[in-house]
């Protein structure tokens, strides 16, 4: 049994990091606030971007001749962009992307093509490195708080090599904010643009009714044609917004897994202050029955040396 000094410094310890998880849960709380602001400001204006991109592109006659909207022949490297954090104790924040990465190669694998490595985050750009995939490019250090140029720089990448030929398909795998509980663990295609659902289907996720909740003609493609007027025309627009597009959307997926990644964090270190909690109620409690042997065992010693001075 250990002695009743181990116990107490083992409580001094637990009593040590239970303060350490206590502060990092609130400034993740603190930063998850405005995590959240940002991604509520961004919202309407990247569901816009996705309603316009969808019009235009029915609006448009004929599609520019732009090697970014150009589908190739066949898909034989897909690029997987894994957007993680750049730090840890957040739960499984980081390792649910890792392994939905994993499924996503070992699917592509099967279909005999090749996976090419893209990856925001220490803990992405780390881990595919130690398993020895391969990286093409790696971006940390904004993780915490990432700016439109982060992703405009992802972007470029991203979209030199598809139209270089380098890469036949993008895909990005994130963490969808939903509530500070709860990650949704998405994969979205981002390159080429025919095979974007806006693009396959008619409805849009974010909703396309306007601000008296009535639909404005998306049940009739053409109907598009006649409430917009293009100026210049749909191709030239079509033109200057993908770019756009490709870059919105993967800032939109990087302030989503901000969000997350706090909310994984602020959760994860509630659960181990809470464990924290409970582990000194018991070592509290092992403490005293310690305490206890110790006091019983003077006294049962004092009552021996008492018996033999008799």
């Amino acid at each position: 049994m250990a002695s009743q000094r181990d116990v107490k410094n083992r409580i001094s310890s637990v009593k040590n990091i239970q303060k350490i998880t206590s502060a990092m849960e609130m400034v993740a709380a603190a930063r998850l606030r405005k995590a959240e602001q940002r991604i509520e400001e961004l919202r309407p204006y990247a569901s816009a971007i996705r309603r316009m991109t969808r019009r235009v592109v029915e609006a448009a006659e004929h599609v520019p001749d732009l090697p970014i909207l150009e589908e190739h022949d066949s898909t034989d490297k897909v690029g997987l962009l894994l957007v993680t954090g750049d730090r840890g104790l957040a739960g499984a924040f980081n390792s649910q992307i890792i392994r939905a990465g994993n499924r996503r190669r070992g699917e592509l694998r099967e279909e005999g093509t090749d996976v090419l490595w893209y990856a925001s985050g220490r803990r992405g750009v780390s881990s595919i490195e130690f398993r020895g995939y391969g990286l093409e490019n790696g971006y940390t250090g904004f993780t915490d708080r990432p700016a439109y140029d982060d992703a405009r720089t992802i972007a470029d990448d991203l979209t030199s090599a598809y139209t270089d030929g380098k890469l036949d398909r993008v895909e990005i795998i994130y963490n969808g904010y939903i509530s500070p509980l709860t990650q949704e663990v998405r994969s979205e295609v981002l390159l080429p643009m025919q095979q974007i659902e806006f693009l396959a289907e008619e409805g849009d996720e974010e909703g396309e009714s306007d601000g008296e909740g009535k639909d404005d003609g998306a049940d009739d493609p053409g109907h598009h044609k006649t409430l917009w007027i293009y100026e210049p025309d749909p191709e030239e627009i079509l033109r200057r917004l993908i770019p756009d597009y490709v870059e919105i959307s993967i800032f939109r997926a990087l302030l989503e897994s901000t969000a997350s990644e706090h909310g994984a964090r602020m959760t994860a270190m509630r659960s181990a202050s809470d464990n924290a909690s409970d582990l000194i109620d018991d070592l509290t409690l092992e403490a005293n029955r310690v305490r206890q042997a110790e006091i019983t065992q003077e006294i049962m010693e004092v009552v021996a040396g008492a018996e033999g001075l008799r």
